[in-house]
């Protein structure tokens, strides 16, 4: 990522980090599903702030990924194709942190890596090399 802003590596490198976090997560005997769900919304947020700040922007201090898709869009409507993703994942900022909320089983927690893999996939597509 040579010719990446150096905010926006910044990004990128956070949301790298809950990648690791959720192989680590993953490979552990027993995994916690809402924490791998947690670190999948953190991922996909932190890559489209990354795609905004690439683009001058500043990113809104938000959880909600679908606000952040609609400012994205506004530099790429292909970026809709995301919208999905971003509305399954959103949840899982605040409300997979407390008791009783939301309580993500295996199959909600592989769902959600594999959306947050999705929109780095994107958002890295976009980037320049």
């Amino acid at each position: 990522m040579s010719k990446v802003p150096p905010a926006v590596e910044a990004w990128i490198r956070k949301a790298e980090n809950d990648f690791k976090n959720i192989r680590a997560n993953l490979a552990s005997a027993e995994p916690a599903w809402d924490t791998v769900c947690f670190h999948a919304q953190q991922a996909a947020e932190k890559h489209l702030k990354a795609y905004l700040v690439l683009q001058g922007d500043i990113p809104p201090r938000t959880h909600d990924l679908g606000l952040l898709l609609r400012l994205a869009k506004d530099f790429d409507a292909a970026l809709d194709a995301l919208n999905t993703d971003c509305d399954f994942l959103t949840d899982y900022a605040v409300e997979a942190r407390y008791p009783d909320v939301i309580e993500p089983d295996e199959t909600a927690a592989r769902a959600s890596v594999a959306a947050a893999e999705r929109i780095r996939d994107a958002i890295r597509q976009r980037l320049p090399c």
